[in-house]
């Protein structure tokens, strides 16, 4: 910036510049004085060390938020700051910044909180993936079935997303038996099978696989207790079966009326809550609502810490409606239905995709009669939840996803501007995010 800009209204730098220059004259008054009398009554010399007092104050104040807008301008592109990403790593290791990286918790399961992992894993290591049991279908329901463990496949996919691992070893642990009893199952999900053999829980076997495969964060179940997934249907009918709720609901022609877990008084794990309670950020989503993300607000320990925690709260709305759950839902739809399952205090941030899409790829949705999901601004606003914008889509082998780089840019700018730049202590994380955000950028 030139320096005729830096007089422009609406920068915030030149109030703190004079108050900083009126603190300094509070204080130079009250030295000087002091050298120049020899006799000191009492109140004379309380009256200027209140004036020293007061300057030391107003100097404070006029740096620590001199400095907030400066790093705003920066932030903004106003002022063009960069950090050398080479020269930072060799004073401080990356490493090292991403652990004192902003925490981070992903609640969810599915394809859409692996794909969301895959891009945060880039700004922090502080990540904590709290991942759904409920699912009893495919090979996980099969494992489930036979050797009586909690379903790996949800956790499976989030190991890998996190994980710093060679293409051939994600290749490896994703690859599905075509032939043979193991026709459909995935190694990945026997070899998470095999870890919960030799250890003493299902927890313990997650950690042993993260460990092995680097990766980058944790990855937990909600729960180590068996939890069934039910749906209530409007027409009185429960399903049981987290893979039955959305076949069951387009074949009996009724929506989804409530989603329930048996036990219902199943405990979630300690880790989890703590995580929870730590976080600067939380994120619901992207996943199916009714089978991925609200099953883990179903567990009471991990609604209530949701509730009492003081991080952001960010819910990711999918893309696209899903035949059986969601059917003509709007964004503000899926938010109302978590809050009938988990209370009204869970969101205070909904992530919504304004991108469009070309005819072709929506073919095989339209056959479904999937639609994108309405942004329904209104409403949304009614509900006192701040809406953040993107252009989200991403098509891989035909179908809609979430652009993982686009959506973690998102929420690491929205953690940015609503935790870490009001947190002194972070000033540097903020900076090293920041280049981060713009190294990205220009790679697109």
């Amino acid at each position: 910036m030139k320096i005729l800009d830096w007089l422009r209204p609406g920068i915030k730098v030149k109030r703190w510049i004079l108050l900083g220059a009126m603190g300094i004259l509070f204080i130079a008054f009250a030295l000087l004085e002091f050298v120049r009398h020899r006799l000191y009554s009492f109140y004379y010399m309380a009256f200027y060390v209140f004036l020293i007092a007061l300057g030391l104050f107003v100097l404070y104040m006029s740096v620590t938020q001199g400095m907030r807008s400066i790093i705003a301008l920066i932030n903004k592109g106003y002022l063009n700051v960069s950090l050398d990403s080479k020269k930072l790593e060799t004073l401080i290791y990356e490493k090292r910044l991403l652990v004192k990286g902003p925490k981070i918790v992903a609640i969810g399961g599915g394809t859409g909180l692996s794909t969301m992992l895959r891009g945060l894993k880039y700004y922090t290591s502080n990540i904590t993936a709290i991942v759904t049991v409920a699912d009893d279908g495919g090979g996980s329901g099969d494992l489930r079935e036979d050797l009586g463990i909690l379903p790996p496949g949800d956790i499976r996919n989030c190991i890998l997303a996190l994980s710093d691992t060679e293409p051939l070893m994600e290749e490896l642990l994703q690859y599905r038996f075509k032939d043979g009893r193991l026709k459909n199952q995935s190694f990945g999900n026997l070899f998470l099978a095999a870890m919960d053999g030799i250890s003493t829980n299902f927890e313990e076997a997650v950690q042993k696989m993260s460990s092995v495969l680097a990766v980058t964060g944790k990855v937990i179940p909600v729960t180590l207790e068996n939890v069934v997934l039910k749906a209530e249907l409007q027409n009185g009918n429960i399903v049981e079966g987290e893979s039955m709720i959305p076949e069951e609901a387009l074949s009996q022609k009724s929506p989804i009326q409530r989603v329930f877990i048996e036990p219902k008084d199943a405990r979630a794990l300690k880790e989890a809550v703590n995580a929870i309670r730590e976080a600067d950020a939380i994120i619901l989503g992207p996943g199916s609502l009714y089978t991925s993300v609200i099953p883990n607000l179903l567990i009471k320990d991990i609604s209530s810490a949701l509730k009492r925690t003081t991080a952001i709260k960010i819910y990711v709305s999918n893309i696209m409606t899903q035949p059986g759950e969601t059917d003509n839902y709007a964004v503000s739809d899926h938010i109302k239905s978590i809050f009938r399952h988990a209370g009204d205090e869970v969101i205070d941030y909904v992530i919504v995709n304004n991108g469009g899409v070309e005819e072709g790829p929506q073919g095989k949705y339209k056959e479904e009669e999937s639609h994108m999901v309405d942004v329904d601004i209104d409403v949304i606003s009614s509900m006192n939840i701040k809406r953040i914008d993107g252009d989200l889509i991403n098509i891989k082998n035909g179908f809609i996803r979430h652009n993982s780089e686009k959506l973690a840019s998102m929420i690491i700018e929205t953690i940015m501007e609503k935790t870490l730049l009001y947190d002194k202590k972070k000033i540097i994380e903020y900076f090293y995010l920041s280049e981060r955000l713009k190294e990205k950028k220009n790679r697109e």
